[in-house]
């Protein structure tokens, strides 16, 4: 049986009932990058027919209770109608072939304005965008804020300024630490 969802900003979350863990229980609820992977599979189609594309899935598997978390995103951007709509058929699809065997919450929401950025599809998405980008050099962690100039397979060019003298600098994927669109002031 599911709750009705309980929608904030755009946000929409759901209680969707499983079996396995009782919800007192206070461990952590793992799911394997396989299981993460069917269920995205699984949700694909739901997502179509509602007219948006999933930018990303996370689970946060703390026992209060666990998390499903799905971002989403269209053009022209997503709102609280998107949410909810994608919240119930997405519900559907995973009440009728259950794949986490215990009581999870579902919270469907747009990335955000400054949304991380993790694979090489959102990096290219992002091109021409403002980026920030944290990465490892030698053996401290240095923080570039400029315009995404280009991605390769290797890693991305950012155009920065210093002292308003343009220059770009490459940042190889394998030293990125974290990266995101960042909002133009």
């Amino acid at each position: 049986m599911l709750l009705p969802p309980a929608v904030q900003g755009c946000r929409s979350t759901q209680s969707i009932p499983g079996t396995g863990v009782h919800p007192l229980h206070h461990s952590v609820l793992k799911l394997s990058n396989d299981a993460l992977a069917r269920i995205t599979e699984l949700v694909l189609p739901s997502l179509a027919q509602c007219g948006v594309e999933l930018y990303g899935a996370e689970w946060d598997g703390q026992p209060t209770p666990p998390t499903l978390r799905l971002l989403i995103e269209k053009p022209g951007g997503v709102n609280l109608d998107d949410c909810a709509q994608v919240s119930r058929a997405v519900a559907a699809v995973l009440d009728a072939h259950d794949p986490i065997s215990a009581t999870y919450t579902l919270e469907v929401s747009s990335p955000g304005a400054e949304r991380p950025l993790h694979a090489p599809e959102q990096w290219l998405r992002a091109l021409g965008s403002r980026v920030n980008v944290r990465f490892r050099s030698g053996d401290a962690d240095t923080v570039v804020e400029g315009r995404l100039l280009a991605v390769a397979d290797d890693g991305v060019e950012v155009e920065i300024r210093q002292r308003r003298n343009p220059s770009s600098v490459h940042v190889a994927f394998a030293d990125v630490l974290a990266g995101r669109l960042a909002v133009e002031i």
